[in-house]
């Protein structure tokens, strides 16, 4: 899926025509719609999108909580609404916070839609694959005015009226070959059904990926972006509670420290490269599948691996940290790392573009 190279290989033959079955079968899924024998709905609220074209890994909690956060600070009462993807109540739908506590763990809700009703306080959070159905129980349970929908892009079921689309900047498209062959969900070309497009990552102000993407969907207001990782938490040795620290805290704890890092997302390295950033004495890391759910075995073998590297600490994510919070007593400090975004010199100017587009 992430293999650049173009040589004759049979499973990559197989996994390219598979790739061909998967485009047959959005363009028929977009012809339906746009001819509307599948019908859309609509809300009686203000709906903001946040997805992306590629499988995982570009950043879209850190924005939807940004999103979140602007809208409540530009005074509309905001509900995100998310897949919860495997968890629980996926299938039927639910409250995973009221804005105030939560409703449900993360076997339930899904470690995301956790993440977020963690962060967003003041903020509901509801679960669900008919995005519909929870967004229109958000609005008779707490009376928000507007919807903002984590990873919706493909959820054409449901009308919006500020689709955003995130890339990577460092590899916006991946490999170019549609699912299963790479890890486009979508071809290039669907950036036009998209109102802005988001950069994450973005170390540079001008990058190929910005050109790139205005010849792709010219007229699209384009946004850079970067994650900036943080100390979310420090858990000391013998305890199984954090100490949650405020968003931004120095990264004085890793410096000092020996660190053995785990973490279980889309592309692992993008938490190693958050630790470099922050300076961190990486001596050896464990990579999990995204969404993994952690055993007592696999935190066996983690304290082995770190002893064995000499670790006088270990690392993980908040994502990670919201599925085996008091889980265990760890014989090691436990640092736990957060990412924010941030649009630097281009926060008003995204902050202008939410409010015109909402009115």
């Amino acid at each position: 899926m992430t293999d650049d190279g173009n040589g004759f290989n049979l499973f990559k033959l197989l996994l390219r025509l598979a790739s061909y079955a998967y485009a047959a079968g959005l363009k028929g899924r977009q012809a339906l719609y746009r001819r509307q024998l599948l019908k859309t709905k609509k809300l009686p609220c203000r709906v903001v999108s946040i997805g992306n074209i590629t499988v995982g890994g570009t950043g879209k909690t850190p924005l939807t909580v940004y999103v979140a956060r602007l809208l409540q600070g530009l005074g509309y009462k905001p509900a995100v609404v998310s897949r919860g993807y495997k968890g629980g109540a996926e299938k039927s739908g639910g409250i995973v916070s009221d804005g105030q506590g939560l409703r449900m763990t993360p076997e339930e809700a899904g470690d995301e839609p956790c993440l977020l009703a963690e962060k967003l306080k003041g903020i509901p959070v509801l679960v669900g694959r008919d995005r519909f159905m929870s967004g229109t129980a958000a609005i008779h349970a707490f009376g928000v005015d507007t919807v903002v929908l984590d990873d919706a892009f493909q959820h054409i079921r449901l009308e919006r009226d500020v689709d955003l689309v995130l890339l990577d900047d460092r590899r916006p498209f991946g490999n170019r070959h549609l699912l299963p062959r790479g890890t486009l969900r979508e071809s290039a070309e669907a950036l036009l059904r998209c109102d802005a497009v988001i950069l994450s990552r973005c170390l540079e102000e001008k990058t190929a990926t910005l050109e790139t993407v205005r010849k792709i969907a010219p007229g699209r207001p384009v946004f850079r972006s970067r994650h900036v990782p943080f100390i979310a938490g420090v858990i000391d040795s013998k305890e199984t509670a954090g100490r949650i620290g405020p968003p931004g805290a120095g990264p004085d704890e890793l410096e000092r420290l020996r660190i053995f890092a785990f973490s279980g997302l889309a592309d692992n390295r993008n938490f190693r490269d958050s630790l470099a950033e922050m300076g961190c004495r990486l001596v050896g890391c464990s990579g999990f599948p995204d969404h993994h759910p952690y055993t007592d075995q696999d935190f066996d073998a983690i304290l082995q691996s770190a002893r064995q590297a000499g670790a006088e600490a270990l690392a993980t994510t908040e994502k990670d940290f919201t599925k085996i919070s008091g889980r265990i007593r760890w014989p090691l400090k436990l640092v736990v790392v957060g990412v924010q975004t941030s649009f630097g010199k281009e926060e008003t100017a995204f902050r202008e573009f939410i409010r015109d587009r909402l009115g």
